[in-house]
């Protein structure tokens, strides 16, 4: 009875872990993918500031 007490306190604290370690990787995952969202979107204001310079220096 002693060692099936410990193997379950065991387990517990193992997905206790194991649940720790995967919101860790999810938040991780999520600030890395804001990030290239980020980096995106500045990219296609360039890219937006660069072709209304240029329809308005076609259009003077």
């Amino acid at each position: 009875m002693y060692v099936a007490n410990n193997l379950f306190v065991v387990m517990i604290i193992l997905l206790i872990l194991l649940g720790v370690f995967s919101f860790a990787l999810f938040i991780r995952r999520l600030l890395i993918n804001v990030q290239v969202k980020n980096e995106n979107s500045i990219e296609l204001n360039r890219k937006l500031d660069k072709i209304i310079e240029l329809l308005e220096n076609k259009s003077n």
